[in-house]
């Protein structure tokens, strides 16, 4: 049976949100000053604190905990209500960190493991194959998991998982297009050394999904080089950036294929559960799950300024806490510019590293969740979001074009320090 077109459905141009989004006041008294003089808030008392020392990729401050910020003069002053227990500011193009808070601390990732699945393993399935889907391929996803409802004995183009995967983040989509690389053990074992490549060495995979399991942890530093290396390619573009899709349904003979909606969990593109859609916004991945709380990185364009920005389980609990700080590091980003002085950069992958200056970090998988002191360096990768006059469009042909324009020479070990 031939796939299917699915119908794309994309954010309109005409959407405007206010340029800084509102948090609500507390009716609590003043609170104490900020512990770290930065703009963040004391944490609860049975909070977890990070690490005291941490990978050092990317330069000497972003294995330090607690904020990292070196503000020139004119620079706006961070939100004063970040909770996120991690967080990151990133320049897309530059990969200059521009501020960022436990950068390196491992924890759960939640669905966001998803980006390094899709960054994985997309290249190597063709859109257009079609899948029939076994009931063993769909028997391995854990209880409780987002679902875009895959039935098996059904065919589904790779098109069709791949926005399943984005959009609802489904867990028994993830599931066949797994089998379909090999099955599950093979592709943890490829997303893992896909990790290893990047330079994202804090990331151990466990299962390719991101559902809860033990050890299996990743950091806002290297979820934003995952989201950073997706971005690169076109399909990755196009899935992560799509609003709405239609999903097929039930095949029956003798009639025509059932389909249904799907929207897309990122609330800062749909504008779902009261978040205001955020102008310029071009995806990137959310999640959600006991052990992880609530992550999200997110990509975003304002004039020609393109930012990443990653957050890893605000302690403020809530639906819309994770965006809702990601917005507000946004608007920071995109206001601080010019104005602060990087405190690291986004390495660019190993292969990449051909600069006689500075050295590819360890592996943490071998030495220890602390190595990796080593590597810094300006990667310089361009990313191409796709956004146009503030609003994200969904556009086939190669109609973005992509800036690799890595830098003539690297910093030493140490670099935004």
């Amino acid at each position: 049976m031939s796939a299917k077109k699915t119908a794309l459905t994309v954010l309109s141009a005409a959407l405007l949100v206010p340029a800084m989004l509102v948090v609500p006041a507390s009716a609590a008294p003043t609170p104490p000053p900020p512990a770290d003089g930065k703009g963040q808030p004391p944490k609860a008392p049975n909070a977890p604190a990070p690490p005291a020392s941490m990978s050092t990729v990317g330069g000497a401050r972003l294995g330090q905990p607690g904020t990292q910020v070196n503000p020139l003069p004119g620079a706006p002053a961070l939100p004063a209500d970040l909770s996120g227990r991690s967080w990151i500011v990133a320049d897309a193009e530059t990969g200059e960190v521009l501020a960022a808070h436990n950068a390196h601390w491992r924890l759960p990732p939640a669905s966001t493991m998803k980006m390094l699945f899709a960054d994985t393993v997309l290249p190597s399935l063709p859109k257009d194959q079609v899948h029939r889907v076994s009931e063993q391929e769909i028997d391995g996803v854990g209880a409780g998991s987002s679902l875009v409802g895959v039935k098996e004995d059904q065919e589904y183009s790779v098109h069709d998982l791949w926005l399943g995967v984005f959009l609802r983040s489904g867990n028994d989509a993830v599931h066949v297009l797994s089998a379909m690389n090999g099955g599950v053990d093979k592709t943890v074992k490829d997303m893992q050394a896909h990790a290893e490549e990047l330079q994202a060495l804090d990331t151990h995979v466990v299962s390719p999904d991101g559902y809860d399991a033990p050890e299996q942890v990743s950091s806002a530093y290297d979820l934003t080089l995952v989201a950073r290396s997706g971005l690169q390619k076109q399909d990755f573009r196009e899935y992560c950036g799509t609003a709405e899709a239609k999903f097929p349904g039930r095949q029956e003979a003798g009639r025509p294929r059932e389909y249904f909606e799907i929207q897309n969990t990122n609330r800062l593109m749909t504008g779902a559960g009261g978040i205001p859609p955020y102008k310029g916004i071009a995806g990137v991945k959310n999640g959600n799950t006991t052990m992880a709380g609530s992550t999200f990185t997110g990509a975003a364009q304002r004039g020609d300024k393109k930012l990443l920005v990653t957050v890893m389980n605000p302690d403020d609990g809530g639906a819309n806490s994770v965006y809702e700080e990601t917005a507000e590091l946004f608007d920071w980003g995109f206001a601080a510019a010019g104005k602060v002085k990087p405190v690291g950069e986004l390495v660019p992958p190993k292969s990449a590293d051909t600069s006689p200056l500075g050295s590819p970090a360890k592996s943490h998988e071998k030495d220890g969740p602390s190595a990796g002191g080593g590597a810094s360096g300006s990667s310089g990768l361009g990313t191409a979001l796709g956004i146009a006059g503030g609003a994200m469009a969904v556009l086939a042909g190669g109609a973005f074009v992509v800036n690799r324009r890595w830098p003539r020479g690297r910093r030493g070990p140490g670099a935004g320090s």
